[in-house]
């Protein structure tokens, strides 16, 4: 009798070792800033994804991973592009419409008077430590486990995180900007700290670890990509993300964590208030745009065959979820039971056909 390879058991063990690694990786070296090493992680999650799945499956993967390439080195090299141009570095911009907008004051400077204390580490402090950290996981993960689970949603994600990621790195070629603590260091700015404040809270947590990866990230990083703000920006991306199907008063009570993030930047002397705002504004139009393409085009063509879940299943010809909540209602029983008819050996243990 020959034993049939449980692929989806297979699977999950590895994803399962997989997370158990990085969670090694990430409390002994730091959680990966690096752009090439967050990809690296990425392809390993993919590839053991593919484990036992078909060659085309494992193209499109691969496929897809390479797209989350291309956006990030385009980002990464948006400095680069921008020296190639000879863009001056604009230090008074931003703070000028600041001061215009706070009836002649400087929020970066009023926050850090009132509250920054060079020889004690507040509550606050590491609050804002926490929250300016989630930056480099939060924005990342819907990346990875969307294309685990259901690539349709993934590519809705996909389209947004690039869009705001695009249209930021265009405005960083054209506008290169300082942060304001960089304003402060070259005299450009008075009233502000000319340091990076945001590992203090790490320090007082014992946990410098992580204050030296965010050291060793502004090696990597594009130090004046400071507007828009894609801190600012990217908290409220995945909160408009991870809420999109929640009730309205709990999106109105999630829109905490953007708006603390803004305070937490202008806090630390990261952003100025208005580099906020644009981040925020260039995720409310690529959200829109996105959702005005996707009305036009649903994902009805091959390309978007093929959603991965960890345990190995594989759902053909899906459509967008939240534009057909009433129809799965109505077809839930019959789903599945054309799942267990529709099921068969090839390897892979099950494959499913949800109705349209």
């Amino acid at each position: 009798m020959t034993q049939t390879i449980d692929w989806n058991l297979i699977r999950r063990i590895l994803l399962g070792g997989y997370v158990v690694v990085f969670l090694l990786s990430a409390k002994y070296n730091g959680i990966p800033l690096d752009r090439l090493a967050v990809l690296a992680w990425m392809f390993a999650a993919f590839a053991v994804a593919t484990v036992g799945k078909k060659k085309h499956e494992v193209w499109l993967m691969m496929r897809d991973w390479f797209t989350l390439f291309t956006i990030y080195m385009l980002y990464d090299y948006s400095r680069g592009i921008a020296d190639q141009l000879g863009m001056p570095v604009n230090y008074t911009w931003a703070h000028n419409i600041d001061k215009f907008l706070f009836f002649g004051h400087d929020p970066n400077a009023v926050l850090q008077h009132r509250y920054y204390d060079p020889t004690t580490v507040h509550w606050y402090d590491i609050l804002g430590s926490l929250i300016y950290m989630t930056h480099f996981a939060l924005p990342v993960i819907p990346l990875t486990w969307l294309r685990l689970r259901d690539r349709n949603e993934w590519l809705r994600y996909v389209r947004r995180f690039y869009a705001t990621l695009g249209s930021a790195v265009v405005i960083f070629v054209l506008f290169p900007a300082a942060p304001p603590w960089m304003a402060a260091r070259d005299g450009r700015l008075s009233g502000v700290q000319p340091n990076k404040l945001t590992g203090r809270g790490w320090s007082e947590l014992g946990l410098r670890v992580v204050t030296r990866t965010l050291d060793r990230g502004q090696a990597v990083l594009n130090s004046v990509a400071a507007m828009p703000s894609l801190h600012a920006g990217c908290a409220l991306l995945v909160t408009l993300w991870f809420t999109r199907n929640s009730p309205k008063w709990v999106r109105w009570v999630a829109m905490i964590f953007p708006a603390s993030m803004v305070v937490t930047l202008v806090y630390f002397g990261e952003h100025f208030v208005v580099d906020t705002i644009a981040g925020f504004g260039i995720v409310i139009l690529a959200w829109k745009l996105c959702d005005k393409w996707e009305a036009k085009h649903p994902p009805h063509d091959p390309s978007t065959h093929g959603a991965f879940d960890p345990a190995g299943n594989t759902e053909h010809e899906l459509h967008v979820p939240h534009l057909h909540h009433e129809h799965s209602e109505h077809h839930g029983h019959e789903s599945v039971d054309a799942a267990h008819t529709d099921r068969h050996e090839d390897g892979d243990n099950s494959v499913s056909s949800k109705p349209v």
